[in-house]
């Protein structure tokens, strides 16, 4: 059974097409990763499936609800924890949880129950009677999870839940997921513009790029698709001739998806350590000065560049303005 299913999804925003036929599934009990750089639409898809957005046009199901037609009844079967903190920074954590479960209707001991059970299960049992502003930033997003978690929702929604986190937090949230989606046996979909996040988090993932689903699998096949290894070379100054020298690399046995972004000249082979020396002095004999060179094994990053033709990083980059 699919726990989430999205058709032709559309939003436009002025001059923005947000969503632009966005089409995807999650099963039951999967943590499924919508993959993108900053401004693909990932939060607007996340807004639309927990009914704070209204598409254009499409359908929409959440746990075997219309989210156009029953929004409410969806909302009793989500949880959602957004990009920007829904916490009470002069309550404590646990008087968060408390809240939290009124406004869900649960009281008394089980609510109590649940949110003890809920301390203990994101790490903040010692903390829990602490103001939640002193919180490390890790702790403050454990809270947040945990308030999405109070009324045993069926759907865990994270948008992009480590955001602003620092590598070593980011890291620990990490463990708290995949512990949480095998504890409390969720279906949990994830955002994120983290290439490394949706690989180790994700089943499977879809990646977005301008408001589409350009490729969706499991974070393997992905990879696997892409046979060989990536080689890229930047070029001093090309001197207006950066396609001449894509044209030397195309011609090298064995060099294929052969692309030029500015100064750098990408290229898939079968072996990069024994296609480098060839490349370098192939661009060498024509009198192209070379910069650096690297080669890499497959990556979510190739897979994006080779769906899109555009560099992940630096679309992200762009995305944030």
């Amino acid at each position: 059974m699919d726990a989430i299913v999205a058709e032709d999804l559309r939003k436009h925003y002025k001059d923005i097409q947000a969503l632009d036929g966005v089409s995807f599934s999650v099963r039951d009990g999967e943590v499924f990763g919508l993959l993108g750089p900053n401004g693909a639409g990932k939060s607007t898809a996340v807004r639309t499936l927990t009914t704070l957005t209204r598409p254009d046009s499409g359908r929409a199901i959440v746990a075997g609800e219309d989210v156009i037609r029953h929004p409410n009844r969806v909302r009793r079967s989500i949880g959602y924890v957004a990009q920007d903190s829904g916490v009470d920074w002069e309550a404590t954590g646990r008087e968060n949880l408390l809240l939290q479960g009124r406004i869900h209707g649960m009281a008394g001991a089980p609510l109590r129950a649940r949110v003890d059970e809920l301390l203990e299960l994101v790490g903040l049992r010692e903390a829990a009677d602490r103001i939640a502003r002193n919180y490390s930033g890790g702790m403050k997003r454990r809270l947040d999870i945990a308030i999405g978690l109070v009324h045993r929702p069926r759907v865990l929604f994270l948008d992009e839940p480590t955001t602003g986190l620092d590598p070593e937090a980011r890291v620990a949230l990490w463990d708290e997921v995949e512990r949480l989606a095998q504890q409390e046996s969720l279906t949990i979909l994830l955002t994120t513009h983290y290439l490394e996040e949706a690989d180790r988090l994700a089943e499977r993932v879809a990646i977005m790029s301008r408001g589409k689903i350009v490729v969706e699998g499991t974070p393997g096949e992905l990879k696997a698709n892409l046979r060989g290894e990536l080689v890229t070379v930047e070029l001093g100054d090309a001197n207006g001739r950066i396609e001449d020298a894509a044209e030397i690399v195309r011609s090298i046995a064995g060099a294929t998806e052969v692309g030029v972004d500015g100064r750098l000249v990408r290229t898939r082979v079968p072996n990069g350590a024994q296609a480098i020396p060839t490349i370098l002095s192939a661009l060498d004999s024509r009198g192209f000065q070379v910069e650096s060179v690297t080669t890499a094994r497959p990556s979510l990053d190739d897979v994006y560049l080779h769906y899109t033709g555009r560099d992940f990083a630096t679309e992200d980059a762009a995305g944030k303005g």
